[in-house]
This record gives C-alpha cells, sequence and structure tokens, in this order.
C-alpha cells in the first residue's frame, strides 16, 4: 500500500459542458488536485513543498487533451498522479475519478499498463534486464501479440532484429520508438503521452502524432503532454495550458488563432504570441518556483494587465466561451 494520501471519492461530480467539450461523461475526471511532497529541512524540520494546486481538467473518449505550458508547471506530475507512480512522499488532496469511480491506489495499480497506458519521458522506464520485443509484446493482449509486435515495430521503423535487443543497446531514438509502441499496441482506454516526440526523426514525429490521433478516432481518450503547441494544434481537440502547478485555461484547438484574442488567460496569449510564426515575442520574468509561489494569481507577478486585486485573491476557475480560465479580468 503506498503512503500517498488517498484522494477524495466524489462520484456525484457534475461535469459541465465547457470542461469536457460536449456532454459526453469523462473517462477521466481531475477535481482540484493539488500534490506535495514532504521534505525535510536543517533541523529534521518537516515542510510540505507544494507542486501542483487546484489543478482540474477532463478527457473524454474520442479526443486528444494536450497539455503545454513550461517545464516545472506539473505536466509530468499530473501524469504520475493519475498512474499512482509518484515518490512515497507525495501527498495527495482532490478528486480523480477514472469512468467515474474513484482512483484509489489499489485500481491505479490494476488499470495500470492496462486500461491506462504511459508513454513516459524517460528511457529508463524500458527494464534493462528485458529484451524490449518481450517488452512489447507483453503490452499486447490475445493470442496475436507477435503478430501485433511486428506491425507496430514496422509502423515505427524498427527493424525486426531490434526485438532481440536489450534497452542498453538502443539509441535514444529507438528507445523512444519502443516505448511508443509499447503504450500504442495496449488495449489501453486511456493513453497518456508525455512528450512522446523529442529526438525523433521527422517522419516518426508525424507518425507518433498520426497513431495517436487514430487512437482517439477508435474512441480511446489521449492525454498529450507536450512542449510543442504546433504539433499538438495538428492532432488535438482542446488544449490545457498549465502555469506553475495548475491550469490556467483549457480552450478548443480553433482559438489558437490570428493573434490569440479568441484565448482567454494572458499567460495562454503570451505563449502563443512567443511563438515563431507569431511575434515571437517573449514574456518578462519567470515562472515561480513551487516554494515561492506569489499570493492571489499565480501569474500576476509577471502579468501586463495585473490590477491589485490580482495580488490577492486567488481565481477560481470559471467557464467562458465555451472553455476553461483563471482569471478575474478574462472576458
Amino acid at each position: 500500500m503506498s503512503n500517498q494520501t488517498a484522494v477524495s471519492q466524489n462520484t456525484s461530480t457534475t461535469i459541465p459542458e465547457a470542461s469536457t467539450g460536449g456532454t459526453m461523461m469523462p473517462l477521466l475526471d481531475v477535481r482540484d488536485l493539488s500534490v506535495s511532497f514532504v521534505q525535510y529541512t536543517g533541523g529534521l524540520q518537516m515542510r510540505f513543498l507544494t507542486v501542483i494546486t487546484s489543478l482540474s481538467l477532463t478527457v473524454r473518449p474520442g479526443e486528444i487533451l494536450a497539455v503545454v505550458g513550461s517545464s516545472g508547471s506539473g505536466k509530468s506530475l499530473l501524469a504520475h498522479a493519475i498512474l499512482g507512480i509518484l515518490p512515497n512522499n507525495a501527498r495527495i488532496s482532490g478528486t480523480m475519478l477514472y469512468v467515474n469511480e474513484d482512483l484509489t491506489p489499489e485500481r491505479q495499480m490494476s488499470l495500470r499498463g492496462r486500461e491506462i497506458a504511459l508513454v513516459p519521458q524517460s528511457v529508463n522506464f524500458l527494464d534493462p534486464l528485458m529484451r524490449v520485443g518481450f517488452q512489447v509484446r507483453s503490452a499486447a493482449h490475445g493470442s496475436e501479440a507477435a503478430k501485433a509486435q511486428r506491425r507496430v515495430f514496422d509502423r515505427y521503423h524498427l527493424a525486426d532484429q531490434v526485438k532481440g535487443l536489450f534497452p542498453f543497446q538502443l539509441s535514444g531514438g529507438m528507445a523512444r520508438r519502443v516505448l511508443v509502441a509499447t503504450a500504442t499496441i495496449s488495449d489501453a482506454r486511456l493513453v497518456i503521452a508525455d512528450e512522446p516526440t523529442p529526438g525523433l526523426h521527422p517522419a516518426v514525429v508525424k507518425e507518433t502524432l498520426n497513431h495517436l490521433r487514430e487512437l482517439a478516432d477508435e474512441d480511446r481518450a489521449v492525454m498529450l503532454i507536450t512542449h510543442d503547441i504546433e504539433a499538438a494544434l495538428t492532432i488535438a481537440d482542446r488544449i490545457a495550458v498549465f502555469y506553475a502547478g495548475t491550469t490556467v485555461e483549457i480552450a478548443l484547438v480553433a482559438d489558437f488563432t490570428d493573434n490569440g484574442e479568441a484565448l482567454r488567460h494572458p499567460y495562454s496569449k503570451a505563449l502563443w504570441r512567443a511563438l515563431a510564426k507569431n511575434e515571437f515575442v517573449a514574456t518578462p520574468g519567470a515562472q515561480p518556483s513551487p516554494d515561492a509561489l506569489p499570493p492571489g494569481c499565480l501569474f500576476q507577478p509577471n502579468c501586463k494587465i495585473a490590477t491589485p486585486e490580482c495580488a490577492s485573491v486567488r481565481p477560481k476557475e470559471r467557464e467562458l466561451r465555451g472553455g476553461m480560465v483563471r482569471c478575474i479580468h478574462a472576458a
């Protein structure tokens, strides 16, 4: 039994249409999730470092939700919280529901690798003592695992002899393709892809993204964690923007257009305008560290439209123009 604090059960959660992008019940529903880590300072004084605060999102069957934001904004930690693979010093509060049932540690263990598959960011997730062909086949179901492994190897340009290699014999790009193959070969209803494409050849990047889109079109749910907003926009249905450990906006892909006037949060607009194809303008300041979060709105120290009220009030999420936003000035 993990010593993580169990998330609270709430099977009567009401899901607003703007948060799901539709009226279908979400496959995954995360509400007011907070994640802290127990640390000990000098003199063995215990403190809690909060890295995720009041984070909410949903993913429904048939869609790709892309999660974007700078490094340290909580994207990978969210994936690990969903799967129940956080370190033992993690403490969790809030609600995580899968098919409207609480994701307890016991349920996470039973679903992990079966109904919920992860494409991890680190190639160290591969078992160093197991040949990669067996690792991929073990994720497949049914009597056709060997054929499924050959098909997915062909798809990701992995030669047949790769199946007999150990992870240390693979290049970084090959190892990442094996991770993608392992997750996508399964019958998982929810696929969480954590930065699946860095270091891959452009053709393989395109194939990987297209495969994730195919999985969603097969009525599975996909959460794509990425720094590449432009790539996400080619396949995703909605975009969740993270900042300093929380969701500041969830928007339709169609909102990322022109000068970003359809977006709701100042940080989302800044991300969009920072792209090379747009204004290529950097936002002054930096994302605050978890041990130095500002009072009020987390973005207010760097926000051009901040007012005194922004420094005292932590904005709650609210529906706005078919999306979600945390900003008292958004209209």
